[in-house]
C-alpha cells in the first residue's frame, strides 16, 4: 500500500528546518511515489483537520534558502500538558489520546517530528502510545547528545561572529567595552564558538560559573598592556559564582522553562562599578534563529531528511537521525534526550581559548 508520511516541525524556528522539509518530500514521492501530509504548528496542528495538508514537490521548489519553516512552528503545544480554559481558569490535561486518535484517522503510517530535546521528548512519548516515530534534531544551541552538531548552529554562528566583527570597529573606535548576548539556554556552545572566532578578549558560559573580579581584572590588564577596548560574548544562561541565571520569566505550568536573557546587562552594571570606561550591550536574540541558512545547514537538513525517509523504508522507528564524524546515522530517541550535550570545562575548546589570551571568568 501507498505510505502516507507526516511531518512537523516543533520548538523554536531555526535556519535549515525547511531544508529538512524538503529532503523528507522529495525523498519520498521521487523515490517511493509516498504521499507527505505536513502538519503544522507542530504538535497543534494534529487537533485541527485544516492545519493538515498533503504536500507536494511544487510546494517545496526554491525553499531551500527561506528561513524559518513552511509548516510554522511552536514551543507550547504538548499534548500531554494542553492548556485547557474551564470556568475562567486554565488547566493543563492529557490529551494525547486525542492526538494519537487523529493521527490514525488521517491514515498517517509513520510521523517525523523536527524539533529540539522538548518536541523529540512528546515524539517518544507517543511512540510509546503506538505512534511510528522518526526524530530529527533541531537546535541552534547543539545541546542534542548523539550528533556532532546540529542543522541551524553552524548559521546561527555565522550570524554572531558577523556582530562580533562589527562590534570590534565601535568598540575600538571609541574605546568602550562591548558586550554581546547571545543565546545558549544551558550550553555555551554559540558563546564559545563565535568568542573564539570573532576575537573576543571573554566569554561567560553557563557551564563555567563566571567571577567579576576576574573579569574587571582581564579588562584592565588589556587597558595596561595598551588596549583600549575589549569585547565580552556572554550566553543568556551563563551566571556568577555563588549566583543564579539571570531571568524574565520564572518556570511556571505553562512554561516548562524560565525565559532567560539579561546576563548582558548584569555584566555591565557590575563592569561600571569596577571600570572607568564605557560600557555598552548588544543582545543578538532572535537575529540568531532567523536568515537563510549557510551552506552547511542546508546540505545537513537536506541529509536528515532523506535519512528520515530511509528509516521509515526499513521501519526502523524510535531512532533519531544524526551526524557522526561525516556520515549520517541514527540512534535511539530515548538516548539523544537523556541529557543535554554541554561545553567540557576542561575540554579542548575551552583550552583552546584560554591559550589563546581569552579569559572564560574563572
Amino acid at each position: 500500500m501507498r505510505k502516507r508520511v507526516g511531518i512537523l516541525t516543533g520548538g523554536g524556528d531555526c535556519p535549515g528546518l525547511n531544508a529538512v522539509i524538503r529532503g523528507v518530500v522529495k525523498a519520498a514521492i521521487i523515490k517511493h511515489d509516498w504521499e507527505v501530509i505536513g502538519i503544522e504548528d507542530g504538535f497543534d496542528g494534529l487537533l485541527i483537520s485544516e492545519k493538515c495538508r498533503r504536500l507536494v514537490l511544487e510546494d517545496v521548489r526554491g525553499i531551500l534558502p527561506r528561513g524559518g519553516t513552511i509548516l510554522g512552528t511552536t514551543n507550547r503545544g504538548n499534548p500531554f500538558s494542553y492548556p485547557v480554559e474551564k470556568n475562567g481558569i486554565t488547566e493543563y490535561v492529557d490529551i494525547s489520546d486525542s492526538v494519537v486518535a487523529r493521527i490514525k484517522e488521517m491514515g498517517i503510517d509513520s510521523l517525523i517530528v523536527v524539533g529540539g530535546d522538548g518536541s523529540l521528548k512528546i515524539a517518544l512519548e507517543l511512540m510509546y502510545k503506538g505512534i511510528p516515530v522518526v526524530g530529527v534534531p533541531k537546535t541552534i544551541d547543539n545541546d542534542l547528545m548523539e550528533t556532532d552538531v546540529t542543522f541551524g548552529y553552524n548559521t546561527a554562528l555565522e550570524t554572531a561572529t558577523d556582530a562580533l566583527d562589527k562590534l570590534h570597529t565601535t568598540a575600538e573606535s571609541h574605546h568602550r567595552v562591548m558586550i554581546m548576548e547571545v543565546m545558549g539556554r544551558y550550553a555555551g556552545w554559540i558563546a564559545l564558538e563565535s568568542g573564539i572566532a570573532g576575537g573576543a578578549d571573554v566569554i561567560l558560559i553557563p557551564e563555567i560559573p563566571f567571577d567579576m573580579k576576574r573579569i574587571c581584572e582581564a579588562v584592565e590588564d588589556r587597558r595596561r598592556r595598551g588596549s583600549r577596548f575589549s569585547i565580552i560574548v556572554a550566553a543568556e544562561g551563563a551566571f556568577p559564582k555563588g549566583g543564579k541565571r539571570v531571568v524574565k520569566t520564572e518556570a511556571s505550568e505553562s512554561h516548562s522553562l524560565e525565559r532567560l536573557g539579561g546576563v548582558g546587562e548584569y555584566v555591565s552594571r557590575e563592569l561600571a562599578d569596577c571600570l572607568d570606561m564605557d560600557v555598552r550591550v548588544t543582545v543578538l536574540g532572535h537575529l540568531q534563529r532567523g536568515g537563510s541558512p549557510s551552506t552547511f545547514d542546508r546540505c545537513l537538513g537536506s541529509r536528515f531528511g532523506v535519512k528520515a525517509i530511509e528509516l521509515i523504508e526499513q521501519h526502523d522507528f524510535g531512532r533519531m537521525v544524526c551526524l557522526k564524524g561525516r556520515s549520517i546515522r541514527s540512534v535511539a530517541i530515548e538516548k539523544a534526550v537523556r541529557k543535554l550535550k554541554l561545553v567540557d570545562p576542561d575540554g579542548e575548546m575551552v583550552r583552546c581559548a584560554e591559550e589563546l589570551g581569552i579569559m572564560l571568568g574563572r
